[in-house]
């Protein structure tokens, strides 16, 4: 009776030998999967840093305030220079005047 199914025992065996075989294959072929699945999560992990990094629209309104004020304090500082150099021309006026009137040859 043994016999009678040895042959029937062994074509099972084949059978389940192709089988494991093609899980092997399979179960590889997943672990390739989750390898870049792995891979995909890291590039997904960097790109939420660089959004984290980037600015947003209360940054933006801080940049064009500081921007802004800068701006202002420039252009009282030019104001202030245009007028001291008036003042400048002005009080080497008076001193050539001066040195004119009283007789002073002045050497720049």
């Amino acid at each position: 009776m043994k016999e009678e199914f040895s042959e029937l025992i062994e074509y099972l065996d084949k059978k389940f030998s192709n089988i494991d075989e093609r899980f092997s294959n399979i179960d590889e072929r997943f672990s390739n999967i989750d390898e870049r699945f792995f891979e995909i999560d890291e590039r997904f992990t960097r790109i939420e840093n660089k959004l984290d990094m980037k600015a947003d629209k209360s940054d933006v309104e801080k940049l064009f305030t500081a921007v802004d004020n800068y701006a202002v304090k420039a252009d009282t500082y030019f104001q202030e220079m245009v007028m001291l150099s008036h003042k400048v021309d002005r009080h080497e006026k008076w001193l050539l005047q001066v040195a004119e009137k009283l007789g002073i040859k002045l050497e720049y």
